[in-house]
C-alpha cells in the first residue's frame, strides 16, 4: 500500500465502508473488508500527518520567506 496514491486508498476505504453498511456480506467476508478498511484508514491517516507537518514547515520560516522542502522524521524532533 505504501506506493499507492492518497486519491486511491480513499477511494478503497469509501468502497469498504459502502459494502458493510449494505449488510450483504457474509460475517467472514465482512470482517475481511473491516481489515482491509482499517489498513486504508490508517494509512490515510499517515498521509493526511504527513501533509499537515509540510504544511507547518512551510508557515513555520523565521524570517517570513516560504521555503519548500520534504518533511523528515528529523524535523519532530
Amino acid at each position: 500500500m505504501a506506493t499507492e496514491k492518497f486519491e486511491s486508498v480513499l477511494k478503497k476505504l469509501e468502497d469498504a465502508v459502502r459494502k458493510l453498511e449494505s449488510g450483504e456480506l457474509s460475517l467472514e467476508e465482512s470482517l475481511k473488508v473491516f481489515e482491509e478498511g482499517v489498513r486504508s484508514a490508517n494509512f490515510c491517516v499517515k498521509k493526511l500527518d504527513e501533509a499537515e507537518r509540510k504544511v507547518e514547515l512551510l508557515l513555520k520560516q523565521k524570517d517570513g520567506a516560504f521555503m519548500k522542502r520534504e518533511f523528515s522524521l528529523d524535523d519532530e524532533k
